[in-house]
């Protein structure tokens, strides 16, 4: 892992009951934004976890104290091919999904874009009052989230709110989080919130666990295929004009101008 990552594994503390696993996002000069590097190297550490019996619990979070992750690099993404990148993503998100540990995403600020994506990947979402989640990407680049990312979106927030996230591009306070059920607890002590949890997740049967969450997985995999056409529906985004004046304004520092 690169210094952009930060991997710490520790032992509960009785041989029975697993260990913990935590990643913390480390570029909080840049609100912890993701990297290709970054994804690629998540999505096999997931896969690599997958494996790993001793693993009960993996903890997502996001270092400086003001964000969770404000999603891509755009300096990054822009270097990629985009609907490929939004593919190889997903891979990402899938091996997340899949992990048979109980994962907890511990939020401390901004989660929007990739970060919101990774948080609702997660089994379960903790975070701080003054956090905030959406996706306002119809006033920054004028794309468009990948189906099956807007659809883990709408099984988290409900579809009214993943509505006003991407069709006001308003953020969502924690508070309203909370309220929608996509958090488990809103907390001043984030880090004594999230001890509590893990030590409360760490005794139970991991049969329960996995059974659980493959059968949800399962249930999630046949509600929300990716839909036909999906491909040639990105690639238009990506080779349309909005998409375009959106690079132009952000490297422009303007506020773009969408035809």
């Amino acid at each position: 892992m690169t210094d952009d990552l930060l991997i710490e594994r520790r032992d509960s503390g009785n041989g029975d009951h697993g260990s913990v696993v935590s990643v913390t996002f480390n570029r909080p000069e840049k609100f912890n934004a993701f990297t290709r590097g970054m994804y690629l190297q998540l999505r096999d550490l997931f896969l690599e976890l997958a494996a790993d019996e001793d693993v009960k619990v993996v903890v997502l979070r996001g270092a400086g104290g003001k964000a969770f992750a404000a999603g891509n690099d755009i300096e990054d993404f822009l270097a990629q091919d985009q609907v490929p990148y939004e593919a190889e993503i997903r891979s990402m998100f899938d091996a997340l999904f899949a992990l048979p540990q109980v994962t907890i995403a511990a939020i401390d600020g901004v989660c929007v874009g990739g970060g919101l994506a990774i948080a609702t990947h997660c089994d379960v979402r903790i975070a701080t009052p003054h956090s905030r989640f959406g996706y306002p990407i119809a006033k920054t680049l004028g794309n468009a989230l990948s189906s099956p990312v807007l659809f883990r979106c709408a099984a988290v927030f409900g579809e009214a709110v993943t509505r006003e996230m991407l069709l006001t591009a308003r953020l969502q306070s924690a508070e309203r989080a909370y309220g929608v059920g996509a958090l488990t607890a809103v907390t001043e002590t984030l880090d004594d919130t999230l001890a509590e949890l893990v030590s409360q997740i760490l005794p139970l049967s991991r049969v329960t666990i996995r059974t659980t969450k493959q059968q949800l997985g399962f249930r999630a995999s046949v509600s929300e295929p990716i839909p036909d056409g999906e491909y040639e529906r990105l690639t238009a985004v990506y080779n349309g004009p909005d998409f375009a004046e959106g690079v132009r304004a952000f490297l422009a520092k303007e506020r773009p101008s969408f035809s």
